[in-house]
């Protein structure tokens, strides 16, 4: 491709969207043989170019040489954005990913909203250094979050593949693409590094490691621990908690050894989100709850326990909480049999308790009706506590372990790739209700105990096993082709050792127990590259992805979320597993210029369509249906396929080293080919647009480095997005700014300080409020929403000893 027209075109395709954000984009792209967490000191490179006016610009996004859409993140640009921010979080300055939370960091889960080409969070794959972390669902039964997983200044880099990822991924989720996180390795000298970031809202997150540099025959180490608390913006609050990682490694001629430990206990108060519908009069921006004030509580309530007549179905609730604890480990040694092979063998643990509680009115969402099972004929006001209030917990566990093996060589110009992948996860949640005592009331920062009702209980014992096989030939110096397959077996069993009562699920006689097994044996990829030059790069990809069943018990789209065994017994018998066919390419290119003061450019196109099939959906039986499970019980079904176009565009432009633009333009059209029958109604969705993901996105950074101090503005366009499956409602666009300044800290670095700076970021720098995301539940007529944050501010002072 020739430099010129290359730079040229880019730039033209990207420039619309730098205008209407006053010509400000930021960032460089790079191409890289390798993920920078395998090959660079993370940790080493973020303290030596941190406003350094002498060294290039930092990268925002880096393109991998793989044969399908593959971007890079390192810690120096997640930790720009703000120290300490979710990895998730971070990629949202990436093409084609949609990313919402309530806070900064993009720690709260409950709210959290990711969209990557038209598919949402559940269905992507996740991973941290292979380990798999389940498909992110708020109801914990498979993983964990990656910002759980690891201390975030201790990842290396993360890796985004918008369309397929490796065949090797150990996820059962994997139909949109895969984010793989890496974990930082520890530094080959001694060293302590510290950090304090203070700000808005009695902000505190404190963060200490220490390396022990190189010891002995090729050993090293690091230990950290970070304190993190800030109070939530519209309510009283508190978010944070504590985590501990630890990783050892020891590098050898015949291989290397690899040790991880991470601990995190973290406690998340839970936003309401605001119901939208023409009947409800009451709409406010935010549901912030009462707790502390435990005296406007109870003056909230009638003497019933009833809410506002006023407030609908936006009521206020006391308090509500996420409450994690986690314990990850794992052992891995990659051995060198021979020059040209290599086998890699990896054993993990993961042990999660955690509760997710709702201290909420007893007179609303038919809980009279419920607490009447349990209590008739009693006054249930003071069956709970006097209070009117009630605790409701969703109490989870999970013990998981797993083994991954994979075998490479290379024979001629064949590179050969086999593995294995199995894990054995035992999960539980059970559902309780406990008094909130008028006289001494509970806290969200405590588990509660003594329940008075355990409405049910879940146990599940799943097995999975994953296989594949692949080959990577080099039949000329610059093409590549690769194909492969894998295998993704599932066997499931659930019981639920303690049934509802009659009356206690409306309509349930019992929730449904048994085992289903799923297994695709052939699921093929087949890519290839071309590097048209030594600055040019040419890809496709097709791959076919299964997303195997949720086995989570009580909730969710589940087949033991269903209320009734015929239910259940037909969906075995009937339902089909998701299954996606991703056909991708692109384009990479990196040039060097000396066009004034124009001194490079790189970027990627990428251009894609998805086949989805399958899709699950819970919906409200038909006639036919309700006379073989013998009631009137949502079921869940395959309800047909989506049809998914777009492209993603990204460019940098390089001027000198104290100067860069970077924008990413994205362009997702997906659309359901199907209506549906719900009940005795057909759900016209056929044509309709899949609500929740955006048409349009556009992300900028702009990065300026004068003297010492570094300059980044980061700015995301969301647009339009549909919140009905029907199409009928939709929130608006909206376009936020962030704004980060760094530099050293020249007057104590010196003697036994060392890397002395600072850092300064103000998330939404314009104060906008809107609608940032959309809670997709209805066909049509409603949906939910949470509000944008107000502008935030952030110091963070750092340095190394």
């Amino acid at each position: 491709m020739n430099k010129k027209i290359s730079a040229v075109c880019f730039a033209a395709l990207s420039f619309p969207m730098l205008a209407m954000a006053a010509n400000v984009a930021a960032a460089v792209a790079d191409m890289a043989d390798t993920p920078a967490a395998a090959t660079a000191d993370s940790a080493s490179a973020d303290a030596d170019t941190a406003g350094a006016a002498a060294a290039p610009i930092a990268t925002v996004e880096v393109a991998t040489r793989k044969t399908r859409s593959s971007v890079e993140m390192n810690k120096s640009d997640m930790q720009k954005i703000l120290p300490g921010i979710n990895p998730l979080k971070a990629l949202q300055t990436l093409p084609g990913v949609s990313f919402q939370t309530a806070d900064p960091w993009g720690n709260n889960e409950q709210n959290l909203s990711l969209f990557i080409h038209g598919f949402s969070g559940q269905q992507l794959g996740y991973t941290m250094d292979g380990v798999p972390l389940g498909d992110q669902q708020y109801g914990n039964y498979n993983g964990l979050s990656p910002q759980r997983a690891i201390t975030s200044e201790n990842v290396g880099s993360v890796i985004l593949s918008t369309g397929a990822g490796d065949l090797a991924t150990a996820s059962t989720s994997n139909l949109g693409g895969t984010i793989e996180t890496f974990s930082s390795n520890p530094l080959s000298t001694r060293n302590l590094a510290v950090q304090q970031t203070v700000g808005s809202y009695k902000t505190s997150r404190t963060f200490l490691r220490y390396d022990t540099g190189n010891f002995g025959e090729g050993n090293s180490a690091y230990i950290s621990a970070v304190h993190h608390e800030q109070k939530a913006w519209d309510f009283n609050g508190r978010q944070g908690g504590d985590q501990v990682n630890a990783k050892f490694v020891n590098s050898g001629a015949n291989g290397k050894l690899s040790l991880y430990f991470a601990y995190s206990d973290k406690i998340e108060p839970n936003e309401d989100s605001t119901v939208r519908s023409a009947s409800e009069k009451f709409q406010p921006y935010t549901r912030p709850f009462t707790y502390p004030d435990f005296q406007q509580a109870l003056g909230y309530l009638s003497a019933t326990g009833a809410t506002p007549a006023a407030d609908g179905n936006n009521y206020r609730n006391y308090y509500s909480d996420a409450q994690r604890t986690d314990y990850l480990t794992y052992a891995k040694y990659d051995w060198n049999i021979s020059d040209s092979t290599t086998w890699s063998n990896q054993i993990y643990y993961h042990n999660d308790d955690g509760v997710g509680v709702v201290a909420g009115p007893i007179g609303v969402a038919g809980l009279p009706a419920l607490f009447a099972v349990y209590f008739p004929g009693q006054n249930l006001k003071q069956v709970f506590g006097n209070s009117g209030y009630a605790t409701r917990t969703t109490e989870y566990e999970i013990n998981r372990g797993g083994w991954l093996s994979t075998l490479r060589s290379e024979i001629g110009n064949h590179n050969l790739q086999a593995g294995i992948w199995l894990e054995h996860n035992r999960s539980s949640a059970y559902r309780r209700w406990y008094a909130l005592d008028v006289n001494h009331p509970s806290s969200p920062y405590d588990r509660p105990s003594n329940p008075l009702i355990t409405q049910y209980g879940s146990e599940i014992d799943n097995k999975v096993a994953q296989l594949h096989l692949q080959d990577e030939w080099h039949f000329r110096p610059d093409m590549v082709l690769q194909a492969g397959f894998k295998s993704s077996l599932q066997f499931a069993d659930g019981q639920f050792p303690v049934q509802p009562k009659n009356g206690a699920i409306a309509g349930s006689t019992a929730l449904p127990v048994g085992t289903i097994d799923t297994k695709k044996w052939f699921l093929p990829q087949i890519g290839g590259r071309w590097d048209i030059s030594s600055s040019d790069q040419a890809f496709f990809n097709v791959q076919k992805n299964m997303r195997q069943f949720v086995t989570y018990g009580g909730g969710g789209v589940s087949p033991w979320s269903l209320s009734s065994q015929p239910a259940f017994d037909l969906f075995k018998a009937t339902a089909k597993p998701e299954t996606s066919v991703t056909y991708e390419a692109g384009l990479r290119t990196r040039h060097d210029l000396n066009w004034g003061t124009l001194s490079g450019f790189d970027g990627q196109l990428n251009v894609y369509h998805v086949d989805f099939k399958d899709r699950l959906l819970s919906i409200s039986p038909t006639s036919v249906i309700s006379s073989i499970i013998g009631g009137n019980l949502a079921v869940l079904t395959n309800v047909g396929s989506v049809k998914t176009n777009g492209v993603d565009l990204s460019a940098t432009l390089h001027f000198g080293r104290h100067f860069s633009l970077y924008n990413a333009l994205s362009y997702n059209d997906s659309k359901y080919d199907d209506n549906y029958t719900s009940g005795k109604d057909i759900v016209q969705t056929a044509g309709k647009k899949v609500p929740g993901s955006p048409e349009w996105m556009d992300k900028f950074v702009a990065t300026a480095t004068v003297a010492d101090t570094e300059f980044q503005l980061i700015g995301d366009y969301v647009g339009k997005r549909y919140a009905t499956y029907t199409n009928d409602l939709h929130v608006s666009s909206y376009f936020l700014m962030s704004l980060g300044v760094s530099g050293k800290l020249p007057f104590l670095n010196g003697g036994w300080v060392k890397n002395a700076r600072y850092r300064l970021n103000v998330s939404n720098l314009t104060d906008r409020q809107g609608d940032l995301n959309v809670v997709v539940g209805a066909a049509s007529g409603t949906y939910n929403t949470f509000p944008i944050a107000p502008r935030q501010g952030f110091l963070t002072l750092m340095a190394d000893f």
